[in-house]
């Protein structure tokens, strides 16, 4: 390591600091000199009067850490080799190398209004110990937010449901600006109607829902939701007679108004918005649906495959294409046997 080298290789120890680490020598090296690339700085090795004797330091650029030195960016990455030699007489070696720079995101700001911008509706959470509190909450929160239209919901939003810890008495407020949930606020007080049962079923719905572009915003914001339409599509696409993605984000409506596809993507719509929900930890206990969100309930239930899922979606669709317009729905009540 000291040869060819214009600056010497600066060697330092982390056993003047801790002595002898026995099974774990290497891993506070390896500690040490991580915090010294986040730093920046190559820390001096404690109590060295002079160096070895038994070392030849003329044969290569190697210099010892009396004392500590400052560790700039060169334009290349920060490196160390780190040496372990452990008390049964194991040597191992390893470089580090500094990751790359995170990239800078550009900040983000609230509109002048203070309304969400873009972000579309955003969920408020308050949680205390009592109803009482939950009240008093909502209020000084509304007080706060009033005091302070540079915030922005979505901001307040995400500190609500990251930093505070949530407590029994449990309230939501919605809105899509400040407007809204400052309003939504004042309508959280002590005898606000309570949810008795608190478990979660999610319904999926059937034919009727669709419409062109559903899902083209939350494929470009959230990455889970993107490789679930993908992997839906990829398994739908080689059954239907044009790629799903290219109708649904197309321009014909009457194109995607068509059974054979109309199903086929609210199957694929369900599944993707489902993913995005559970990445968020949202675990419901019961899974509905009418009609094709039947299909993908079962699906999400574990009932299937998704490739059976999708040859059951593909052939439904096609086969309920196929019949004569001009025809009716029937809705029977009855028992299996009649």
């Amino acid at each position: 390591y000291g040869q060819d080298r214009d600056e010497p290789l600066w060697l330092g120890t982390v056993k003047s600091n801790i002595g002898h680490t026995q099974a774990a020598a290497g891993v506070a090296g390896v500690m040490k000199m991580v915090l010294a690339m986040r730093r920046g700085v190559l820390p001096r090795t404690l109590h060295v009067d002079a160096p070895s004797s038994h070392v030849d330091w003329s044969a290569g650029a190697v210099e010892l850490l009396t004392e500590a030195r400052d560790w700039p960016t060169t334009g290349r990455p920060r490196r160390a080799g780190v040496s372990s030699f452990g008390i049964s007489g194991t040597n191992a070696h390893v470089v580090l190398e500094e990751a790359p720079a995170p990239v800078a995101e550009e900040p983000t700001t609230a509109t002048e209004s203070g309304s969400a911008s873009d972000t579309g509706v955003v969920p408020w959470v308050l949680s205390a110990r009592s109803a009482e509190s939950l009240a008093a909450q909502a209020g000084r929160l509304a007080s706060f937010v009033a005091a302070q239209p540079e915030l922005s919901p979505a901001d307040i939003g995400y500190s609500l449901v990251t930093t505070r810890t949530p407590l029994d008495h449990r309230a939501v407020v919605l809105g899509t600006d400040r407007t809204e949930l400052l309003a939504a606020l004042r309508n959280v007080t002590p005898d606000a109607d309570a949810i008795g049962d608190p478990r979660l079923g999610v319904l999926f719905t059937g034919q009727g829902a669709q419409r062109l572009g559903m899902g083209r915003e939350l494929y470009g914001a959230y990455p889970v939701f993107a490789r679930a339409w993908d992997e839906v599509c990829a398994e739908l696409d080689g059954l239907l007679p044009r790629p799903l993605t290219e109708v649904v984000w197309g321009g014909e409506e009457d194109l995607l108004d068509q059974t054979q596809y109309a199903q086929a993507a609210l199957f694929a719509l369900e599944v993707a918005l489902y993913r995005l929900v559970e990445s968020h930890g949202v675990a419901p206990e019961v899974l509905l649906g009418h009609s094709i969100g039947e299909v993908t309930a079962a699906y999400l239930a574990g009932v299937w495959s998704l490739a059976d899922a999708a040859r059951l979606v593909a052939a439904r669709g096609r086969l309920m294409q196929a019949l004569p317009t001009g025809g009716v729905m029937v809705s029977v009540r009855a028992p299996e046997d009649e």
